[in-house]
């Protein structure tokens, strides 16, 4: 009986340490060590050919000779520097993956091909920042391998990416985390006053972060004109600076030395301390061609009301020119209610409503002609309300359009639905663009009136919004036909080159706490600082963050969002474009 007993006690544990050992194995999958072992001399590239697969192309030398009469003329390299994207796209998407359409050795050949570049050999970490020198020389290296024996070595520099040498870059800065989530700031490689871009806790860094974590001088940008890229260091900080996870401090924190330069691209990610992340922007020339001042910032305002972080639902954009219409730009502020995904979207569709009507030249020569908008502007908000899919959420959205004639004079007008307004100041007269679509508002209520289906006294909210007019929120307009996306349209607004005019559009977290006329007070002695100063570089800039501070100041109790546009011909000059976070 004991035998049988021992040897059941033996089987038991003899199952559980199979058990055991199968868990371990499915858990660290040790044969993929060796799968790649054997599999690794013969990997081979994928290739596309008008979407159908064709013969990997092998690492072999020989091999690759007999493909380069694959080899087409057109290359689209990720991570590659093009001069109508200006390093917008990142070359992180595929980490160490670079895809190469490469020239074709016979013109005959229409199909194209995508090498997948990989060298085992560099010691890189997927989601740091490549440098396109690398991806350069495995360029040239695959081309020296696949092109024939007669074929000109200097021919390979004509498919070699090159950058442009007079371009303009604008570098665009948004804390996406942290306890300063929501705050901006764009510089361009070509305003070396406002360079380098320092990032800390402590004035007078350029981008001020309210974290613990953060070293008072924390990190700085740089414009590196021989490569004609942008440049991260880490200025010796205590908690280190990361770029996409990796760091790039120096290994010694304690030290306080600097780290290396690193470059950026457009759609990284920096981390200060473990809780700031920073979301890059890198726009080209084109995209950063204004013919006027424009200062756009915002905040969440998160640490009013006694601490509570808000969400920040605020969304504010802009673009000039719009695509394929030169004449054309649009600036806009959304303010999202339920979450910021309505605010999102209507940011999005608007620009592409607006610029899908322009397109059409009839319709853009008789907004030149008669110098009014109004049915471009609602037909745009119309097509944009059907084409979200909110219903739950919903957003304000003031958009103004602002078009040149061949006098280079200026005019604009203003679309609006909610309650984030606009207003300009045209040779010293203030003109009010956009109509309050609270329930409260007296308008509101006689349009409800005449519906038939007026408020009761009191009443200042439907559906527990206190909006009668909006995008999105497809719910409550279903149960309330009283709600309603049609937007209100101002008069259009000439500006000319001498009239000293400006526009402010901002979002109900500024209109709050600061009225009309103290905001233009406030536009005004600041610009008379600044003049007096000779500071009329930025201008446009200043005032918005002159006009956000008064608002911290009042202690607003809502996200809040500033475009900021100086149509005085004395200072304009090229800003940045800044989309939605």
């Amino acid at each position: 009986m004991a035998m049988l007993e021992s040897i059941v006690v033996f089987t038991l544990l003899l199952l559980m340490l199979i058990l055991i050992i199968i868990l371990i194995l499915f858990a660290f999958k040790p044969w993929r060590f060796f799968s790649s072992l054997f599999s690794f001399p013969s990997r081979s590239r994928s290739i596309k050919v008008e979407d159908v697969e064709r013969p990997l192309v092998s690492d072999d030398v020989n091999h690759s000779q007999d493909q380069s009469n694959d080899l087409t003329r057109n290359y689209d390299l990720e991570g590659a520097c093009y001069q109508s994207e200006a390093l917008l796209r990142s070359p992180r998407n595929k980490g160490l993956v670079h895809k190469q359409r490469l020239p074709s050795a016979s013109p005959h050949q229409g199909d194209s091909l995508v090498l997948e570049i990989s060298d085992p050999s560099e010691d890189l970490l997927v989601g740091q920042t490549l440098k396109h020198p690398l991806a350069t020389e495995h360029l040239i290296e695959a081309l020296k391998l696949g092109r024939p024996e007669n074929q000109n070595e200097n021919s390979i520099q004509e498919f070699v990416p090159k950058v442009i040498s007079d371009q303009r870059s604008c570098l665009s800065l948004e804390v996406v985390s942290g306890p300063s989530r929501g705050i901006r700031c764009s510089v361009q490689s070509t305003n070396p006053s406002r360079l380098p871009l320092t990032l800390g806790r402590v004035s007078p860094s350029d981008l001020l972060l309210k974290d613990a974590e953060v070293s008072g001088k924390h990190a700085m940008i740089t414009w590196n004109s021989n490569k004609l890229k942008w440049e991260l260091v880490d200025m010796g900080s205590l908690n280190g600076t990361l770029l996409n996870s990796q760091p790039i401090n120096h290994p010694d924190s304690g030290s306080r030395q600097w780290g290396h330069p690193t470059e950026l691209a457009s759609g990284d990610t920096i981390t200060l301390g473990t809780t700031s992340n920073i979301q890059v922007r890198i726009l080209s020339q084109n995209e950063c061609m204004v013919p006027f001042g424009v200062g756009m910032i915002s905040d969440p305002m998160s640490l009013r009301r006694g601490g509570k972080k808000l969400p920040m639902e605020d969304v504010c954009y802009y673009q000039w020119p719009l695509p394929g219409i030169d004449q054309f730009g649009v600036f806009g502020i959304c303010d999202g209610h339920g979450g910021v995904e309505a605010a999102k979207s209507a940011s999005k569709i608007l620009p592409e409503m607006l610029a899908t009507i322009l397109s059409d030249s009839v319709i853009r020569e008789r907004v030149l002609s008669q110098h009014d908008a109004s049915d471009v502007l609602k037909d745009a908000f119309l097509r944009a309300e059907a084409s979200m899919n909110n219903y739950y959420e919903g957003c304000t959205a003031t958009v103004l359009l602002v078009w040149a004639n061949a006098d280079e004079n200026f005019y604009a007008q203003c679309a609006n639905v909610g309650d984030s307004a606009c207003l300009m100041n045209v040779g010293g007269k203030q003109i009010k663009m956009t109509e309050d679509h609270k329930i409260s508002s007296y308008s509101e209520r006689l349009r409800m009136e005449g519906m038939g289906e007026p408020l009761r006294d009191g009443e200042t909210r439907l559906c527990g919004l206190n909006l009668a007019r909006m995008l999105g929120d497809k719910f409550v307009k279903q149960q309330d036909s009283r709600f309603s996306s049609e937007p209100f349209i101002s008069e259009s607004v000439h500006i000319n080159q001498t009239s000293g005019a400006f526009a402010l559009l901002a979002s109900d977290g500024f209109w709050d706490v600061v009225t009309a006329k103290k905001a233009i007070q406030l536009v005004a002695q600041r610009e008379k600082e600044l003049m007096a100063e000779s500071e009329k570089e930025n201008l446009a800039e200043k005032i918005a963050n002159v006009l956000l501070n008064e608002a911290r100041t009042q202690r607003t109790k809502d996200n809040t969002s500033i475009i900021f546009l100086d149509f005085d011909s004395t200072s304009r000059r090229i800003s940045c474009k800044v989309d939605d976070p």
